[in-house]
């Protein structure tokens, strides 16, 4: 075992925090929107995104991050430089959304000038949707006008444990709204699980023993066909009991310091140490 930094270069949802019709509303209205606005919120959310640093191969640190959405080169400008990113290793995807696929073409900033090609983790079922949207990236045989792409050397994953240059990645297969699902993974004792509606009790058992549950929480009171509300997110920590749940993938509608406030009490009344998570939070674990 070896102990890994993850780092958040994003917790936000699709839309993003802020809003621009909350911006440009007048007078605009919407707090959580103004704050994020000021230097070091912590409402300031992009796509989310994790980064995970990890010992890879033959003691190698390796740099890889799961999800690249559609904020994906702003959370990197932000990010990179401030937890001594120099290069990138992998890319490792959830699902193929935008806010999850969205930014694949800024890899070409590493694979340009840093690696000759960019690992891609894709779910075989993921695939097809990618030769859509991007399909200049998976076919490099279709030639484009302008400037070069990102060269990705694409590998289907199932629902197997997967090695990511010495990292194991371990899916864990959760429903994201009616008929459709994503993957979460385990990371040693980590289980990231950022778009979910549903855990089903199969990938339950994934979980069994983990320390630190990074969950998805859209927002407060109004239920959502392919997202945990907060309320449902903190009943899955309940009911799984991890020492720590971290919540990810919020919308405007839940403020940091406030709704933090509150989930605290759950440690005096349940026993629950559950936080929202925020861009740039990163902690340590043990892979």
């Amino acid at each position: 075992m070896s102990t890994a930094r993850f780092v958040f270069l994003g917790t936000g949802t699709s839309e993003r925090v802020p809003r621009v019709t909350c911006l440009s509303k007048q007078p605009p209205d919407c707090a959580v929107c103004l704050d994020s606005r000021r230097p070091g919120s912590k409402n300031r959310r992009r796509n989310t995104s994790l980064l995970v640093q990890a010992e890879g191969h033959y003691g190698s640190r390796v740099n890889i991050v799961i999800d690249a959405g559609k904020s994906f080169y702003e959370a990197c400008l932000d990010w990179f430089p401030e937890f001594g990113v120099t290069k990138l290793d992998a890319v490792v995807l959830t699902h193929a959304h935008a806010d999850a696929v969205a930014g694949l073409d800024d890899l070409r900033d590493w694979t340009m000038s840093t690696r000759s090609s960019m690992p891609l983790y894709v779910r075989s079922e993921d695939l097809p949707m990618l030769s859509k949207t991007h399909f200049y990236l998976l076919d490099p045989s279709i030639k484009m006008s302008g400037g070069g792409v990102a060269r990705l050397d694409v590998v289907e994953v199932g629902d197997e444990p997967f090695d990511v240059l010495g990292v194991r990645f371990v899916p864990l297969p959760v429903e994201h709204g009616h008929g459709f699902s994503t993957n979460g993974y385990r990371i040693g004792d980590v289980c990231y699980i950022p778009d979910v509606s549903a855990i089903p009790e199969s990938t339950e058992t994934l979980m069994d023993g983990c320390e630190v549950l990074v969950l998805d929480a859209l927002r407060p009171g109004r239920t959502h066909g392919s997202h945990l509300t907060l309320e449902e997110a903190v009943d899955v920590a309940r009911h799984l009991r991890p020492p720590r749940t971290l919540l990810t993938d919020m919308a405007h509608d839940i403020g940091h310091e406030p709704v933090n406030a509150e989930l605290a009490k759950l440690k005096d009344s349940e026993g629950l140490d559950i936080q929202l998570a925020y861009d740039g939070l990163s902690f340590e674990s043990e892979v």
